[in-house]
């Protein structure tokens, strides 16, 4: 059911690609769009996750350059039985992660230097082994396709504002061009939307049974939200159709972006791993965990709240 539900949803963005191409131009504009649609979707099969990376100036780290970060993954990706992933570092104040990548056998696990420098190691490991849950459950080809094909709806849209003002040749006027301008990307992250928020929730619960630590990944969904609030992301900001790749909305609180936010609530997902960490028989100290101070962890600087701009997890 979930697959059917994304297959319909990504159906759905590549009916609005193709609609706005018929606004813009009428039957042929409709055809140019499909054919569009389809070499974008097979242009993000095999380099939709290069492009993120390369958007975001990730660097591939190795276990020379980031032994315990690297370190880290390898022993989670042998419990939850997947293949090593590549491992990119983005230097960015902002704590963040995303994984990306066509299938497991070519994922990709990046995290921000913010991220190394705010959690400790047991938040960190929940944090990965989320983004592992997206790889083991076939998530990041199709995050990274929505991703791809709602930047190309809001770069048609702007298109059609600008040069299919004209009601002739099949023109939709000024209003009709405006209306795109506004309509085409919100469309196109309501569907966003729809695609990403089950697939966090899953990832959540996955990465908790991968981690064995739901109070952990819990800890850290609430230190990430609260600093990502105040720390901007520039780039995710320039690129909001990339924003739902992320384990917690980059995006600032200020656009209207979040209005139609593509993740869940925070609160609601650490309330489900608060249950699944009694269920696992961990309730004892879940307060502690999930209210924990800002401080860095055991394997972060001493210094307070962690603030300086390169740590223990960064590349050398």
């Amino acid at each position: 059911m979930s697959y059917f539900r994304t297959a319909i949803l990504l159906a759905a963005l590549t009916a609005l690609f193709m609609g706005i191409g018929y606004l813009i131009g009428g039957q042929s504009g409709m055809v140019i769009a499909f054919l569009v649609a389809a070499a974008t979707n097979l242009f993000a099969y095999w380099n939709s996750d290069k492009m993120v990376l390369s958007m975001y100036s990730a660097r591939e780290v190795d276990e020379r350059a980031a032994p315990e970060l690297y370190g880290l993954v390898r022993q989670l990706v042998r419990d939850a039985e997947l293949p090593m992933p590549r491992v990119y570092i983005m230097d960015n104040p902002q704590p963040n992660a995303f994984a990306t990548g066509r299938n497991p056998e070519h994922a990709a696990v990046a995290v921000t230097t913010g991220l190394l420098q705010r959690l400790n190691k047991d938040e960190l490991a929940g944090v990965l082994a989320h983004e592992l849950g997206h790889v083991k459950h076939h998530d990041t080809l199709t995050m990274t396709i929505t991703a791809t094909l709602a930047g190309a709806i809001s770069m048609l849209a702007n298109f059609g504002f600008y040069f299919g003002g004209n009601r002739n040749n099949n023109g939709v006027g000024p209003i009709g061009g405006l209306l795109l301008l506004i309509l085409g990307p919100l469309a196109a992250g309501l569907v966003q939307m729809g695609i990403s928020r089950g697939r966090e929730y899953e990832a959540d619960r996955i990465g908790a049974e991968i981690s064995r630590r739901p109070l952990s990944l819990a800890s850290a969904l609430r230190k990430i939200s609260g600093a990502a609030e105040q720390i901007p992301n520039p780039t995710a900001e320039r690129n909001p159709a990339s924003a739902h790749l992320f384990i917690v909305n980059p995006l600032s609180g200020a656009r209207l972006d979040n209005l139609f936010s593509t993740h869940p609530d925070v609160e609601n997902r650490i309330a489900r791993l608060n249950e699944m960490a009694r269920q696992m028989g961990q309730s004892a100290g879940a307060e502690d965990l999930t209210q924990t101070s800002r401080a860095s962890g055991p394997w972060s600087s001493p210094q307070a709240s962690g603030l300086r701009r390169r740590g223990p997890w960064d590349a050398s």
